[in-house]
């Protein structure tokens, strides 16, 4: 019976994603239906609706009608997202209370088939947008848009489909709701008067299957109507000079780490150690993946970088080359390896093959 609840899971976990990374037009009737009616469950009258372009569209824009004190950055403090959090809290707390009398054993397996995956698809795929229009250092997590994940969506869709839950009549009339806005459109903010709602991106490129993360070699992972994107490097967000040009200069001049690894890829490593110039230090055969080689690199004064190639065929039939920033009194590329894993060259000498 697991089996095929699993399956079933496994399945109804990838229609969701497909909604939730879609690029079509928002179902712009569907959506204000939907959100209409949670603003009735609150006892509300039902918003005028601001569609815009893009996250960020929202943030830069005041329509008129908002409140002073409904500044978008501020979104959480809001008392329409206040009670909204309240009404979703107490529809799967009576949920949860009754699965734990119920089939607890079938909620885990459904949150680790299908509410797992895709909120780690979100967090990769749909947050960093979100992110970036607002800054680096608002806190996402905790916040009005965790209502909005699909994930959580999903989970109870296949407790209720796949699982065979029943819920009542007053929690499926608000659960249906929740659905239908996640099917409909992209983030939404809810004033009291006006709810500004975002189109979704019109070019969401991503990689993986399970795991999706954004990938696009060539341009923005992610791009809206209006223009505003944002690039990424196997699931990094980047700056668009990463994807689009590329230079020794620009890299050896990047404070951040993980940036300029990415960029480094994008040039591919053959071809930055070129064009850099980089003095080869030593290179020895790695033992622990047979058929390469452990290539040391001199880069600054007081740093190497160890060449290295993936243990593990990546999922375009490659194995991926990557470099490892180690000491500069690193000599013998094995003892440089050992280091990475806390080891010794001896000990790393020793390691069975990598995978």
């Amino acid at each position: 019976m697991s089996d095929i609840v699993q399956r079933e899971a496994a399945a109804l976990r990838e229609q969701w994603l497909r909604l939730a990374l879609s690029t079509l037009p928002a179902d712009r009737p569907a959506a204000e239906a939907a959100i209409s009616g949670l603003y009735r469950l609150l006892g509300l009258s039902p918003p005028r609706f601001h569609w815009v372009a893009s996250p960020v569209a929202a943030l830069a824009t005041a329509p008129p009608g908002l409140r002073p004190s409904e500044n978008i950055e501020r979104v959480a403090e809001w008392p329409v997202p206040i009670r909204l959090r309240s009404l979703k809290s107490k529809l799967c707390g009576e949920i949860d209370a009754t699965l734990r009398r119920t089939q607890l054993p079938m909620d885990q397996l459904i949150r680790r088939e299908v509410q797992f995956p895709l909120l780690g698809s979100i967090t990769r795929c749909l947050l960093p947008p979100l992110r970036q229009a607002h800054s680096w250092g608002f806190p996402l997590r905790g916040n009005w848009y965790e209502l909005q994940y699909v994930s959580w969506i999903a989970h109870y869709d296949a407790l209720r489909r796949v699982a065979g839950v029943a819920f009542t009549g007053e929690h499926l009339q608000q659960f249906e709701l929740w659905a239908a806005i996640a099917r409909s459109c992209h983030w939404w903010w809810p004033g009291e008067h006006v709810c500004v709602v975002s189109e979704r991106p019109v070019a969401l490129h991503t990689e993986g299957d399970e795991a999706v993360e954004p990938h696009h070699p060539d341009g923005p992972a992610v791009r809206y109507a209006d223009g505003w994107s944002v690039h990424a490097w196997h699931g990094t967000q980047v700056p668009s000079w990463v994807i689009e040009d590329p230079t020794v200069r620009r890299i050896e001049e990047e404070a951040n780490v993980e940036v300029r690894r990415c960029a480094i890829e994008r040039i591919g490593w053959s071809s930055y150690i070129e064009q850099a110039g980089l003095r080869l230090v030593g290179a020895a055969p790695d033992p622990s993946n047979p058929g390469f080689e452990l290539r040391l690199y001199d880069v600054r004064r007081d740093t190497r970088v160890l060449l290295a190639v993936n243990g593990s065929v990546e999922r375009d039939g490659h194995r991926r080359r990557y470099g490892l920033t180690v000491p500069a009194h690193f000599s013998d590329p094995l003892a440089a390896a050992g280091w990475t894993y806390g080891l010794s060259g001896e000990q790393y000498s020793q390691l069975l093959r990598r995978t």
